[in-house]
């Protein structure tokens, strides 16, 4: 691996990395040359850190719940005190709470916000303290790199999961403004919208069936590349940016754009010609048609399908 790519004297922390998408990052962050802080809820943490240990890493497992505003500030000072310094962060922990928004409660609600956009906020905040501090101190940019996990039901909405779309919707947000305010410091922040088979999407993917010969196009390995991409030096340049990654496929998603502009004929607009111009637009679609032209299903059509014929 080259020096560019390698990630030897680096300390990473990777959040809900006791199984599943986290757990395969946090292995390939290690295999990289990271010593990783591996963050979950429960025991997974110590069993993903032995795994660690037994390949030849360096590990240190730290549990607790990623939406506590303290936990982030202790995932640094353990890193700094046990690995001497703190470069790389890594927001994967979430949940599902998967209703309707008509069945959707007030818990339902507040669980999955609160892990996945509070935990990627406390987090990174944490993050953020530490390398300005250690910025200012050195008069001089410091290593850093921000690596939060959005989807495409930010993109496009879920209609069984209107509190996760919301949360990534504002996970990628904060994304955004984090990549805008920590680029002085010398830190990049991006984020990814993966597609991976781990339990907790089992209901959505299911089994393996599609006939690939080798690693399942959906394998958590092939997202954990990406991320150890950009927690490389090598991916100095990239800063708020969005990919979309699974099977042989990263791409990069474009900022939104304008797709049509109306202007009113004289200083305002009035209703009657508002819906003169909206409605004579939007005529033939209906409501489905409008909806459906940017789904994900439509944005496979053009890039993102798997190809399960390849032999990888």
């Amino acid at each position: 691996m080259t020096q560019s790519l390698s990630l030897e004297g680096k300390v990473a922390a990777v959040t809900g990395a006791g199984a599943g998408l986290g757990r395969a990052e946090a292995l390939g962050l290690a295999a990289a040359g990271a010593a990783v802080i591996v963050n979950d809820m429960g025991a997974a943490a110590n069993d993903v850190v032995d795994e660690i240990k037994a390949a030849g890493g360096q590990a240190l497992a730290i549990t607790g719940d990623v939406s506590d505003w303290s936990l982030g500030g202790r995932i640094i000072e353990e890193a700094v005190k046990n690995f001497g310094s703190f470069d790389i962060l890594v927001n994967n922990a979430g949940i599902l709470r998967d209703k309707m928004i008509f069945n959707l409660t007030e818990s339902d609600w507040d669980d999955v916000i609160r892990v996945h956009l509070k935990g990627h906020a406390a987090t990174s905040h944490a993050a953020a303290v530490h390398w300005r501090a250690a910025s200012k101190a050195a008069d001089a940019p410091v290593y850093g790199r921000i690596i939060n996990t959005s989807s495409e039901a930010f993109l496009f909405g879920s209609a069984g999961q209107p509190n996760y779309s919301a949360a990534k919707a504002g996970i990628t947000a904060l994304t955004l403004s984090s990549a805008a305010g920590l680029s002085r410091y010398g830190v990049r922040t991006n984020a990814i919208c993966p597609r991976a088979r781990t339990a907790m999407t089992a209901e959505a993917f299911g089994e393996n069936n599609t006939g690939v010969v080798g690693l399942d196009p959906l394998a958590p390995e092939r997202v954990a590349t990406l991320v150890s991409y950009l927690a490389s030096p090598d991916s100095d340049e990239i800063n708020g940016q969005v990919f979309v990654v699974y099977g042989k496929m990263v791409a990069l998603m474009e900022a939104p754009k304008v797709e049509n502009r109306f202007d009113a004929a004289g200083s305002a607009f009035t209703v009657e010609e508002l819906g003169g111009q909206l409605s004579s637009y939007f005529s033939g679609r209906g409501p489905y048609e409008t909806y459906a032209a940017y789904s994900i299903a439509g944005l496979e059509k053009i890039a993102l399908a798997v190809d399960e014929t390849a032999t990888v």
